[in-house]
């Protein structure tokens, strides 16, 4: 476990617009930074860098963050992968915390095998560029194959000799150990001699989405009817086949950017599509789709098109993935190639413009396309049409979604022409409620889909006025929280002739100090859940820290308020206009003006409360002869005295109206 020392060190080290700038071009704008939003197609820039907070906030997406978020929603990796790749970015030393003897032997096992990995992508792929061997046989099967050198670069796309143990003898002379030669599958065990598993096979390395190696396919260049043709590492504690998606990590920022993922079979199909120029692609690695290859996917968007062979008898078993799909919630597409076609052999021969074109006209929907491939198979067979839409329903009963379940029910009764009702019948076996009970739902949400007029229309606030001003409260406490400032406190006083007088005084109080005090002598706590949640998490912070550093709270700062705090401070950033003092424009600096900003928002928010109260006593009148609204409208007189006090107070009328 990484240590609160490196990580500490880590973000007063990195600087926001250095780590980001490695990804996004961005161009200087006063004080910040601007530049392309990568999380959304746009042309006008929305995504702002502030290396003063050690922020950045994307407009046109929501996200926003430090460095270490970008990180995270960029490249995908997990907190510890986002410290690692900042301590290796500036050349921080790592200190790990104190671990018990188990972790560390976990720890130490799974990092060798690791580095046993990665030498072994090496020195495959070396042994594909530069032995006499590796360039006559493998190097040359992939120029027949048609890939580039920079495909075959990007890619490590690599050669294991045909000798038995060329691996195995390399990696040992480095000083790898043969146990974990072993353990990662790359060396079979053998009592006299241990031997490559990957003998005579060109090389696919298979990466996590952060890139390191987790294990291999290989290929097979002959004939040998007794060997598989591909040969994926065996399961291992860092390999896992059923949680890896070959190309995750080449294709996971242009998957999340673009909001879409292709899903093929093979690793050449993933590397024919990137070489075309479509790089939101992914493969299974030739075996059946699972919930955990899905869910990765689902991590960086909830579409998937899923691109079959033009094999129609591979089809049929292939299209059990797409219920999987389905009940992780997510939208599904499918297309398929011309018959002897597969992804690779099409787009190889196929140009940029015109794959994309076949793709965006051939991406059916998925009851569409699972409806034309097995009615063809039905034909006039009543039994086989019959189980057919049965096997549709099936389909339909995984899509947690209600509303995209009725939706496709009634797309499946017009392309089927059946009716509605027996759609809805069978679905409600499969779910296992009564069909009653579905039926009443099913008319409960379409009366949900009617127009209905609103007898007693009122017109409804146009801005939250409460959720601004809560909102304003946690800005100033960020902000200016820490601040000395002289605030004015009214207080009731006899004088020497002992009558009561009003007197003034200015005294100072520190920002959140003001605030804190204001609002627990009103005996108010904020409304909106978050903001009461970040309110009190700052409050704790001041109180339990003599000096406030903005960036320090941001470097500590729960995931949870991250969002909306760093929206919060660059909002102000996104309008601000810079060098007016150049056109002599001088306007008042906000710091000026920081005990004024903060009265004036606790005697609005104070106006606001005090109004609902009288909106309440209003409404609690009775119209009935004879009722006594004395007291309520008493109280209404004395709350409307305290309205005209705040109107006052702000040189403004407050009115609600």
């Amino acid at each position: 476990m990484i240590s609160k020392a490196t990580i500490d060190i880590v973000f007063e080290t990195a600087r926001v617009e250095e780590v980001i700038g490695d990804f996004v071009q961005l161009k200087r704008a006063g004080s910040n930074w601007k530049g392309l939003s990568p999380f959304s197609e746009e042309r006008s820039p929305s995504f702002m860098v502030s290396p003063a907070k050690g922020i950045w906030k994307d407009f046109s997406s929501g996200k926003g963050g430090n460095s270490v978020a970008f990180l995270m929603e960029h490249s995908h990796f997990t907190y510890p992968e986002a410290i690692r790749y900042l301590a290796k970015k500036y050349n921080i030393e790592i200190e790990e915390t104190e671990q018990t003897d188990q972790e560390k032997a976990i720890t130490d096992v799974r990092e060798s095998m690791y580095l046993v990995s990665e030498f072994a992508k090496t020195y495959f792929h070396n042994t594909l560029l530069n032995s006499e061997e590796g360039k006559a046989i493998g190097y040359s099967y992939f120029k027949e194959r048609g890939f580039t050198n920079e495909t075959i670069k990007k890619f490590s796309l690599g050669y294991s000799p045909e000798a038995w143990d060329a691996f195995t003898k390399e990696a040992i002379g480095k000083g790898y150990k043969l146990e974990f030669l072993e353990s990662t599958g790359l060396t079979i065990p053998r009592d006299d001699r241990p031997f490559d598993r990957f003998k005579g096979r060109v090389m696919f390395p298979i990466e996590s989405m952060s890139g390191r190696v987790l294990g291999f396919g290989g290929r097979i260049l002959t004939n040998d009817k007794k060997a598989a043709k591909y040969l994926n590492s065996p399961e291992s504690e860092i390999y896992h086949k059923s949680k890896v998606l070959y190309g995750i990590f080449q294709a996971k920022q242009s998957i999340a950017k673009l909001n879409n993922c292709y899903l093929v079979v093979g690793y050449t199909d993933v590397i024919q599509f990137r070489q075309c120029g479509i790089e939101f692609v992914v493969s299974s690695s030739g075996t059946a789709l699972t919930p955990d290859q899905i869910r990765l996917i689902n991590r960086l968007t909830k579409n998937i098109t899923v691109l079959f062979d033009g094999d129609a008898a591979g089809l049929r078993a292939s299209i059990r993935g797409i219920d999987l799909i389905l009940e992780e919630g997510m939208n599904v597409k499918v297309c398929t190639f011309p018959d002897g076609e597969d992804p690779d052999s099409f787009a190889k021969k196929t140009s940029y413009d015109d794959l994309v074109l076949y793709l965006e006209n051939n991406a059916k929907d998925f009851i569409q396309f699972k409806a034309s491939l097995l009615m063809n198979e039905a034909k006039n067979d009543p039994i086989k049409k019959a189980d057919l839409i049965r096997d549709m329903v099936v389909s339909i009963s995984k899509i947690p979604d209600r509303i995209q379940r009725e939706i496709y029910i009634q797309e499946c009764s017009r392309i089927m022409d059946i009716s509605e009702q027996v759609l809805v019948s069978t679905l409600a076996q499969l779910v296992q409620k009564d069909v009653v009970e579905v039926g009443k739902k099913q008319k409960q949400e379409q009366k949900a889909f009617e127009v209905v007029k609103n007898e007693n229309p009122v017109d409804a606030e146009k801005v939250d006025i409460l959720y601004r001003l809560e909102r304003k409260i946690i800005e100033i406490l960020l902000l200016y929280g820490n601040k000395n400032e002289e605030f004015e406190d009214t207080f009731l006083k006899t004088n020497t002739e002992g009558e009561i007088e009003t007197v003034v005084e200015k005294r100072e109080y520190k920002v959140y100090q003001r605030i804190y005090l204001s609002l627990q002598e009103d005996e108010v706590e904020l409304a909106n859940p978050l903001f009461r949640d970040i309110f009190n998490d700052l409050i704790n912070y001041y109180h339990q820290n003599e000096t406030f550093s903005l960036e320090q709270y941001l470097m500590h700062l729960q995931v949870e308020f991250a969002q909306e705090v760093t929206d919060i401070l660059m909002e102000d950033e996104r309008v601000v206009l810079h060098n007016w003092e150049g056109q002599n424009i001088f306007p008042k600096s906000k710091n000026d003006t920081i005990s004024q900003d903060v009265s004036e928002t606790i005697l609005t928010l104070r106006w606001y409360l005090v109004g609902k109260i009288i909106e309440e006593l209003k409404s609690s009148l009775s119209s009935e002869a004879g009722s006594d609204n004395t007291e309520p409208l008493s109280m209404v007189m004395d709350y409307n005295i305290l309205v005209h006090s705040f109107s006052k107070k702000l040189g403004r009328v407050m009115s609600r109206y």
